[in-house]
């Protein structure tokens, strides 16, 4: 089998008896240059410089540039606003299945934030460490139809409408690989596919409404080298196997609180499937002392110590108040005192 570079990174990192520590972090940067979200989410530049400084302060293996959800569902005309110190957000605003056929005819390509993305990932490989992972995030398909539906309209309708919900999802998935192409071409090494909506759905929903799609994304992608990561926020334990189904390279999965069990989950994924996570973004990162973060950091290690197929992260993208001292104990407690793997 062919394994993707972050594959491979995770398992060489094992045999030398440590991890790769990869925490979700974006927000944070734009506290340490001084800027806003706001800024950064419209000016590459700015972006830039808030991830070089987390690569620079932190040197985690694996960066990503901030978590931003509206990206496509903007780029797809939707009503969004742009808070100063908020990620911006897609506005419940009126639509028809009908109102497909003309969105249809939007090329993403040509969208300014959609440009400005992929120009923060080509700054990104260009301008960090050669030998750290340069990540990049999409939407997941499901989301996407729920942000233009409306969320209680597209759980609705994966019962009630199925077959114009396929529709909306089939459109969803070949706008978000038309963005992902681009981001792979940018110099992305790792795509994580955010769907944080999709966590409402059953078992079966799930699978029909966000997984299998998930699957034609991954397909999509089968020539280039990007490593695709599956992220749904919450209690994903019920819905394991059809993220795993879906041919992503790894999990990365939300807080305990939430009520992952992630010992649990890697005892029944494939030794293939990386496990990823999942320190809490709130109840550790941003609320605990140093020494919290290092004390939980430190258990989840013993806890996961005989899985070979797990990456060191957050449960999701940190708050851009989280203490840099935190991040610092969670990648100094990462990195402590290598195991020889079993």
């Amino acid at each position: 089998m062919i394994r993707s570079i972050l594959q491979e990174r995770a398992v060489r990192a094992h045999e030398r008896g440590r991890r790769l520590v990869a925490p979700m972090m974006g927000f944070p940067g734009v506290d340490l240059i001084g800027g806003s979200i706001k800024l950064a989410q419209q000016n590459f530049g700015v972006h830039f410089r808030a991830v070089k400084a987390l690569a620079d302060r932190f040197a985690p293996d694996l960066v990503f540039p901030l978590m931003d959800l509206s990206v496509e569902a903007n780029a797809l005309g939707r009503y969004t606003v742009f808070p100063k110190d908020d990620s911006a957000t897609v506005v419940r605003d009126a639509f028809r299945f009908e109102d497909l056929d003309a969105l249809k005819a939007v090329n993403v390509a040509f969208d300014g934030r959609v440009l400005g993305y992929i120009e923060t990932v080509k700054m990104m490989s260009v301008g960090l460490p050669g030998d750290m992972l340069k990540g990049a995030y999409l939407i997941g398909p499901y989301t996407l139809a729920a942000l233009l539906l409306g969320a209680d309209d597209a759980a609705v309708a994966s019962i009630e409408d199925p077959r114009r919900l396929h529709a909306l999802c089939d459109f969803a998935a070949e706008t978000i690989q038309e963005y992902g192409r681009l981001l792979i071409s940018a110099g992305a090494d790792v795509i994580a596919v955010l769907e944080p909506s999709a966590v409402m759905l059953g078992p079966r929903q799930f699978g029909e409404f966000s997984a299998s799609y998930v699957k034609d994304i991954v397909a999509g992608f089968k020539y280039s080298d990007v490593a695709v990561l599956y992220h749904t926020c919450g209690n994903t334990m019920h819905l394991i196997d059809r993220m795993a189904a879906s041919g992503a390279v790894g999990l990365s999965l939300d807080a305990p609180e939430t009520g992952v069990d992630l010992v649990r989950v890697a005892r029944t994924l494939p030794p293939d499937i990386l496990v990823m996570g999942n320190i809490s973004p709130t109840a550790v990162m941003l609320r605990a002392a140093p020494a919290g973060v290092e004390r939980a950091v430190a258990a989840l290690l013993a806890d996961m110590r005989d899985v070979p197929n797990f990456i060191l992260s957050t449960g999701c993208d940190l708050p851009q108040e989280t203490p840099p001292a935190n991040i610092e104990a969670f990648m100094r407690a990462g990195r402590a005192e290598p195991r020889p793997a079993r």
